[in-house]
């Protein structure tokens, strides 16, 4: 490879998302020589360091000449500072391309060739369209189980990955997700790791929803903890609710779920090694999958929720893991609150065991806290129960919960949302449904989760009657133009609360896929 003539760093302070990026002027000599244009793959070297970057070409008034800009994230990649000389070079072939092709024709994959795709992706090797072509080609169940074994060896193997010796049994919880307000986990890991179990619960922040367990403990105090002190707040409380990326459990993961949340899509195999690789990377041995079907849930079917099961058994005996796969009740958003604050008050209120605390929140909890007591000890799911709520009951939870923020960085003050507007019932009825999807579509465009005030607060639950003018929600954001956007979006989707009129039978199993009557 020829040495091309260094240029010097500029960091153009714009922000790609993970995307790497550079840019160069137009009238570059470099660019002319070599006939660098607008996509033109290149690779940058700086010092031991290299990457991989999609050209973006600039008018002379933007760059110096000799320089070469830099998106945040390649600058952060490469380690660059304002004094940094690089040099830059046609990108070489990307080997694991041609399994990519491979994959797109409906071919199967072998261990080494998803090993050098992901290898690469976690590189910058790949551009955003080379990964969501890998990401679309594996979607549509087309991956199978020794596929999806594969993906997830992969991924864990290209990031930390934390050991405990000291344990013979580490455990933890992920829920599928697609319904909203359904913020079991603080209250999940507060229960069990009371109970002695060891839980560190680390988690992805929202990829399609308005709030993921991050995003929401994030309002309640640190998530960000480096590897040396996330061991620490583990060693000291036996458990934990922090975000994945910092700590690196399968990186390469967190850039798919980048381009995934793009794509809004979220197939099955990459899901099954997704999750896998997370709680594998993190130490665990025993992991529940908490998985809510419902009409409008991530999982519209008890069967699809079945396939999921078994490959999500199938790659967990592969990998040496134990599973437990439990069906609960996806037909409608959980607890009161949907978005980071309002899903943190709804956890604190249910660990605070206070009276208006959602109900439906609280037993969620109680159950899969109970699987996974049961899953530590030869004990009945009766008696499981029973321990799990005096746990929450006594108290022992909360402090336990407490004593995880404490050691994470303190509690936080959840912060108050600056504008808000009742959603009103136009008639006289009962709540026949609720359309999660939607909901959380439109607590997405209120802000959630960037604004972590932003969301709803529910006021009713299905089957509730309702009266004409009442309240059903309250939308909540922190700009004026946010709130006026998200209204907008209720306004054309008013049915999204399926209020039917009095005098109208409510949805039976039998007919919930006839006409809806939806509040118009």
């Amino acid at each position: 490879m020829a040495r091309a003539l260094p240029l010097t760093a500029y960091s153009m302070g714009i922000d790609t998302h993970e995307e790497p990026i550079v840019f160069m002027r137009k009238d570059c000599a470099i660019c002319r020589a070599e006939g660098y244009t607008a996509n033109t793959r290149l690779q940058i070297s700086a010092g031991q360091r290299t990457l991989i970057a999609t050209l973006n070409t600039v008018s002379e008034t933007i760059l110096p000449q000799g320089y070469i800009g830099f998106s945040d994230s390649a600058w952060e990649f490469l380690g660059l500072d304002k004094h940094s000389v690089v040099h830059v070079h046609h990108a070489p072939p990307v080997p694991s391309l041609s399994a990519l092709r491979k994959k797109i024709y409906g071919h199967r994959l072998n261990t080494l060739e998803i090993s050098s795709i992901i290898g690469d992706i976690g590189q910058r090797r790949y551009s955003d369209i080379e990964v969501a072509s890998f990401l679309t080609a594996c979607a549509g169940g087309r991956l199978d189980a020794a596929e999806t074994t594969a993906l997830t060896t992969a991924m864990i193997n290209n990031g930390n990955r934390l050991h405990w010796p000291e344990y013979t049994r580490v455990f933890d919880k992920h829920c599928i997700g697609g319904l909203p307000g359904n913020r079991t986990t603080p209250i999940v890991v507060a229960i069990v790791s009371a109970a002695g179990l060891v839980i560190p619960k680390t988690s992805s922040r929202a990829i399609t929803s308005p709030a993921g367990t991050a995003d929401t403990m994030e309002v309640l105090t640190n998530v960000d903890l480096p590897l040396a002190q996330l061991r620490n707040v583990i060693t000291r409380t036996g458990a934990c609710l922090a975000a994945g990326g910092e700590v690196g459990l399968s990186p390469t993961d967190d850039l798919l779920i980048r381009i995934e949340r793009a794509l809004d899509l979220d197939s099955e195999g990459q899901l099954v090694a997704s999750v896998l690789s997370k709680k594998m990377a993190a130490g665990s041995t025993h992991i529940l999958i908490d998985m809510p079907v419902g009409p409008t849930a991530k999982l519209r079917t008890p069967q699809q929720a079945a396939d999921l099961e078994s490959l999500f058994h199938a790659v967990a005996g592969n990998l040496g893991v134990e599973v437990r796969c439990v069906q609960s009740d996806g037909s409608q958003a959980v607890g009161w609150g949907i978005g980071p604050a309002e899903e943190a008050r709804d956890v604190l209120s249910v660990l605070h065991n206070e009276q208006h605390a959602p109900a439906d929140l609280k037993e969620r909890a109680l159950f899969l806290a109970a699987q996974l007591l049961c899953m530590a000890d030869e004990t009945s799911d009766a008696q499981a129960y029973r321990n799990a709520r005096d746990l929450l009951e006594s108290g022992e939870a909360l402090q336990q919960f407490l004593n995880i923020c404490e050691a994470q960085g303190g509690l936080r003050e959840i912060p108050t949302a600056s504008h808000h507007i009742e959603l009103r019932s136009t008639w006289d009825g009962h709540l026949r449904g609720m359309d999660n999807r939607r909901l959380a579509h439109l607590a997405k465009v209120a802000g959630a989760p960037s604004s972590p005030e932003a969301g709803l607060r529910l006021q009713v639950k299905v089957g509730d009657t309702i009266r004409a003018g009442q309240a059903l929600a309250t939308l909540l954001a922190q700009t004026p133009g946010e709130l006026a956007y998200a209204r907008e979006y209720y306004h054309q989707n008013r049915d999204l609360f399926d209020v039917a009129p009095a005098n109208t039978p409510a949805i039976t199993e039998g007919n919930r896929d006839g006409d809806r009557d939806g509040n118009r």
